[in-house]
């Protein structure tokens, strides 16, 4: 049987992946040793979907594997090597903050890890498709240079803007402020990038929006839609940082992330770039998503307002999917934003 390699697959876009290829017939071998736990602690704990995935996918095949030790990531891929037709590189470490607290081990997870992979897909299984899940942080602070408008409720452009319909991949990521952790997803994006135009392979590299969905373990330094949800739903008090809670994201849901992996891995590139989150289709500001959630609990939702922005974080993105759309135009959207938030919140009740 074919055999899709996932890395982090008990995280959100992980298990998503393991769910919607075994459900069309293929082996898995997932790849995840819950560092998230390390990172966040007992929110971002993935044990639990550990559990339900190997409950309900018997054809899932777990390694508690560090993406970063060499030795063991070579004996996974060369025992399936012959039968490996796809790669979803899911695993990474996920935070601005954190990152700044270990810049080190935030490199080696991100950068180093996906090298490591990357020369394992190389050495055992070069004609599969290896998939990338980067962020749309390799585009640094550079979004804040945009005209923004401040509104009620969110920060927009102006309807004539080049970007208005969301940002394409023509935005340089050079000469500004990444953060930690998007400097470490550049090199890995742009490793990436690189075995597939170096090396001639079939990689993808997917510049994610804010990626969300109910089996998200959102904690408050990872994980904006779910973990506010999860404060509605437990009545934590939640934290605003900066930009007066008006900052927009794209939000999309794992499935239709996945299901784009799909759509890419029936008809590959080699070395193509593409920005997928929810675009004009499904995006909000944190003001408007509190609003939403008290819509959903009837309830006052509780939160503080920190007036530091986070380093580097975007007061506005949202994506312009046209790329994708343009080469995969069978593939669409399936989840608003009121449908994931809904989900999420019955989720997590």
């Amino acid at each position: 049987m074919p055999v899709v390699i996932v890395t982090g697959s008990c995280g959100l876009i992980g298990s998503e992946t393991v769910s919607f290829f075994a459900e069309k017939g293929f082996d898995i071998v997932g790849i995840d040793n819950n560092m998230r736990k390390s990172f966040f602690g007992k929110d971002g704990s993935i044990l639990w979907n550990q559990k339900r995935l190997q409950k309900k996918y018997k054809i899932y095949k777990h390694y508690s594997a560090d993406i970063r030790n060499e030795n063991l990531i070579n004996k996974i891929f060369k025992k399936y090597a012959t039968e490996i037709v796809l790669i979803v590189h899911a695993a990474a470490q996920p935070s601005h903050d954190w990152a700044a607290k270990d810049p080190i081990v935030d490199f080696a997870v991100n950068a180093q890890g996906t090298l490591v992979l990357l020369e394992a897909f190389r050495k055992c299984s070069p004609k599969s498709v290896f998939i990338f899940t980067s962020t749309n942080k390799v585009y640094g602070d550079r979004p804040n240079s945009l005209p923004l408008i401040e509104l009620e409720k969110r920060y927009e452009l102006p309807k004539e803007h080049q970007y208005y319909k969301g940002i394409d991949e023509s935005m340089s990521i050079d000469n500004c402020l990444h953060s930690v952790f998007g400097a470490s997803k550049v090199a890995a994006d742009i490793m990436t990038q690189e075995y597939g135009r170096y090396f001639h392979f079939k990689t993808g590299v997917f510049r994610g929006g804010c990626l969300t969905g109910p089996v998200h373990s959102g904690a408050e330094l990872h994980g904006f839609l779910s973990y506010l949800v999860k404060c509605a739903v437990t009545k934590r008090k939640y934290k605003i940082y900066g930009y007066k809670g008006k900052q927009v994201r794209d939000n999309i849901h794992s499935f239709d992330l996945v299901n784009a992996f799909y759509h890419y891995f029936k008809d590959s590139r080699c070395g193509e770039v593409y920005n997928l989150g929810g675009g004009r289709f499904a995006n909000v500001s944190v003001l408007e998503a509190i609003e939403m959630c008290e819509k959903l609990s009837q309830d006052k939702f509780d939160y503080e307002y920190i007036d530091t922005n986070r380093i580097g974080d975007h007061i506005w993105w949202i994506s312009d999917v046209s790329k994708f759309k343009f080469h995969y135009p069978a593939w669409n959207y399936k989840y608003g934003i009121e449908d994931t938030i809904k989900e999420i919140y019955e989720a997590q009740a």
